[in-house]
């Protein structure tokens, strides 16, 4: 095809070869004379080397073990061996348990806390996080205070196994110094509730939270990952950002996504979030389910009386892949990827359906078959 002045231009197949991606032949485009003349030589274009992505990160699967409660360690291990599982988050106490940590025992043996770490490394199993989920700020005293002891416990044990992350929440406190039961606030008004929940930022949660950073920093944890969860201060990734920004950047997210999907929160657009402030330390892999004709008619703040019950409320949990398609955990794993995430996949199951064992083996099917067919390119 050549101008009314008869010159040859470059044809468009080449140019969009030459220059490898859309951006590119907007700006040329945006650049070129107006005799229709390429600004750039095409031996020049046909030369210039195409930009080369970095390689994705086999971002290691894992499993939380309370769903092995029932188990000893080494038949947990033995199961997580089998299904190919390549890490583990160990619960340390507080809500999780510690069926398969013995962590004062650790703490005063060395020796003791190498060789129980060596079951793990023995059979290629990267202990990557500990977890003590509780309330370190629960209005009555005593049980604050015994949240609080198995978390420093669980800092130095991390200490001592070297392992980065810890995994808890951010705990919620009264509405008031007279309260003896927690009180979850999300919105201001009347007025009573926003002093309150001003009292509980301010006099309760950002203090205690100041103070053990102090001791988490002594002893050299950079990674606090607390879970986004509903009746904790902490419960999306705003509210995490505003304890973060008042206390260090130890703090950080395990990103449960399956406490955000039924807030509303887009998935992939959480993660980029999280990645960019420097804070997605962690990532406990579980679905949800929206029951379209519950939400409906009930919204999504509608829950059984008996937890027993899951099912006939607007939402529950479910294994990955059963509440949302494989395609969604596709773009979620793919997220991750995209940002460089250093953490591990760590599977919960919480399904009423696909209970413990099940669940995770359900789990780990699809985060494997995702995760292989994006290492392969198939996007």
């Amino acid at each position: 095809m050549s101008n009314k002045n008869g010159s040859k231009s470059l044809s468009r197949r080449k140019f969009l070869a030459a220059t490898g991606s859309l951006p590119a032949v907007a700006s040329l485009m945006a650049a070129a004379p107006a005799s229709g003349k390429s600004p750039v030589p095409a031996d020049a274009m046909a030369a210039a080397p195409a930009a080369v992505p970095p390689p994705m990160r086999k971002i290691p699967i894992g499993v939380f073990d309370p769903v092995y409660n029932d188990l000893s360690l080494d038949e947990m291990l033995d199961k997580i061996s089998a299904l190919g599982l390549e890490a583990v988050e160990i619960g340390t106490g507080g809500y999780p348990g510690a069926s398969h940590c013995p962590v004062e025992e650790l703490l005063a043996d060395n020796a003791k806390a190498q060789a129980w770490k060596k079951k793990f490394t023995d059979r290629n199993i990267q202990v990557a996080t500990l977890s003590c989920h509780g309330n370190p700020v629960y209005p009555d005293t005593k049980i604050a205070q015994d949240y609080d002891r198995i978390f420093r416990n669980t800092v130095l044990l991390a200490e001592r196994l070297e392992v980065p992350v810890i995994v808890c929440f951010s705990g919620c406190p009264g509405g008031s110094a007279e309260d003896t039961v927690p009180s979850w606030i999300t919105y201001r008004w009347p007025p009573e509730h926003d002093k309150a929940l001003n009292w509980q930022w301010n006099e309760k949660l950002i203090p205690y939270w100041k103070e053990t950073i102090k001791f988490v920093r002594q002893h050299g944890m950079k990674k606090i990952a607390l879970e986004m969860h509903p009746n904790f201060m902490v419960y999306n990734p705003k509210t995490l950002m505003k304890l973060r920004d008042a206390v260090g950047e130890e703090i950080g997210a395990n990103c449960d996504l399956s406490h955000l999907f039924w807030q509303g929160c887009e998935p992939v657009e959480v993660i980029h979030f999280l990645a960019k402030n420097n804070c997605l330390f962690h990532a406990h892999m579980k679905d949800t389910v929206i029951v379209p004709e519950e939400k409906a008619k009930f919204g999504v703040l509608n829950f059984p009386e008996d937890p027993a019950k899951a099912t006939e409320g607007s939402v529950y949990f479910r294994a990955v892949g059963y509440g949302h398609g494989a395609q969604l955990w596709k773009r979620v794993v793919k997220a991750y990827m995209d940002v460089g995430f250093e953490g591990i996949m760590s599977i919960e199951n919480e399904d009423p359906i696909l209970t413990g064992e099940v669940g995770v083996e359900r789990s780990a099917y699809v985060l494997k078959n995702v995760r292989q067919e994006l290492l392969e390119g198939k996007v």
